[in-house]
């Protein structure tokens, strides 16, 4: 999913309640909880508006395990995951250096606005520095104006190089 999630003004929630850890995706409990949140993040509009499929459900977390540069997040209001944030290490050749591209950044619809969201980035961020990366990246929707105010408020912007304009993030489906 190349959308972001939106996080929708809610009532403030106690944070105090809330973990943010690394996922084990290998976890039986922890592979349930992606698997759900992205099932979650799928069938909603910005997602796609389409739960994920059988098959996909199937693949998903054994090829999260095989891909050695997944790095995966999840939010717990008490012991109910209720967000999720699934990024992968790449790496700036202008910079000569490792990044993190924040790829799913999903929070169940009853708990959006209420920091969540940005308790995941966060964990990401910590997580960049302390392995050398140079910059985060992500990916949202032009019309996505909750998400849009989110990453903006931690910091993200548009990338303009030299004098051009912003850069655009481009995809190509390679499904038959």
């Amino acid at each position: 999913m190349d959308s972001k999630s939106h996080s929708e003004p809610h009532a403030a929630r106690d944070l105090s309640r809330v973990q943010v850890r690394r996922a084990a995706p290998q976890d039986a409990h922890d592979a349930a909880a992606i698997v759900t949140l992205l099932d979650s993040y799928a069938s909603d509009p910005r997602g796609g508006g389409q739960p994920l499929s059988a098959d996909v459900r199937e693949r998903l977390i054994p090829g999260l395990i095989q891909h050695p540069t997944a790095r995966i997040w999840l939010a717990f209001d008490r012991a109910e995951p209720v967000g999720l944030c699934v990024g992968f290490i790449g790496f700036s050749t202008f910079q000569a250096r490792a990044l993190l591209n924040i790829h799913d950044l999903a929070v169940l619809p009853g708990h959006r606005g209420s920091g969540i969201g940005r308790a995941l980035l966060a964990a990401a961020e910590e997580h960049a520095r302390e392995a050398g990366c140079c910059k985060l990246t992500l990916e949202v929707q032009d019309d996505n104006t909750p998400a849009r105010h989110l990453y903006e408020r931690y910091g993200f912007r548009d990338v303009v190089y030299g004098h051009s304009g912003p850069t655009r993030f481009l995809g190509k489906s390679l499904a038959g």
